[in-house]
């Protein structure tokens, strides 16, 4: 039976979002090393600067083209949701990406599976912590939480993957 990490907050609220994991809490070699498994470079940007590419404002990562910026205050389901979105593009088409890479609800879908996959691969992450920062962070399912989304409800995105060849996603390292 699997059970999903006890929250320090109520989802979404600005406690919960001081309690996930961020890229300061990581080896940065380490989510390098999964990005550029899959073509993308990890760029550091100065704690208090503005984020390139950065959809939601800072401190969310940001996306131009195949490199994904973070801050050590980026959370780390940011990292690798903006690297998600690139990945599950062809790479003729990551050239134009800036800022806004998502095509369709189908690619959103894909782009969140994929995440928590390649969350086991950082070390001190794994998808049992993803899983618990999204919710956290706010991120919505109809099931109510990723986990139970993850668990039950996300066919469509593994088999969205793996028509792409996307699945399974192992890292060398």
């Amino acid at each position: 039976m699997v059970t999903r990490p006890a929250l320090a907050a109520e989802p979404g609220t600005p406690e919960a979002e001081a309690s996930v994991l961020c890229l300061r809490d990581i080896q940065a070699a380490d989510a390098a090393r999964v990005l550029a498994h899959h073509g993308l470079t990890l760029t550091l940007v100065d704690e208090g600067a503005p984020i390139p590419g950065s959809y939601w404002g800072e401190p969310e990562a940001g996306i131009i083209a195949s490199e994904v910026f973070v801050r050590p205050d980026t959370p780390v389901h940011s990292m690798l949701h903006e690297a998600c979105h690139l990945i599950v593009l062809p790479p003729e088409q990551r050239a134009r990406v800036h800022t806004d890479a998502t095509d369709s609800v189908a690619e959103e879908d894909a782009t969140c599976y994929l995440q928590i996959l390649l969350a086991d691969h950082i070390p001190g992450v794994g998808r049992d912590r993803l899983i618990a920062d999204m919710d956290a962070w706010g991120y919505s399912f109809r099931l109510g939480s990723a986990r139970a989304w993850f668990e039950h409800d996300a066919e469509d995105a593994r088999e969205w993957l793996a028509r792409r060849g996307l699945l399974p996603t192992p890292v060398d390292g």
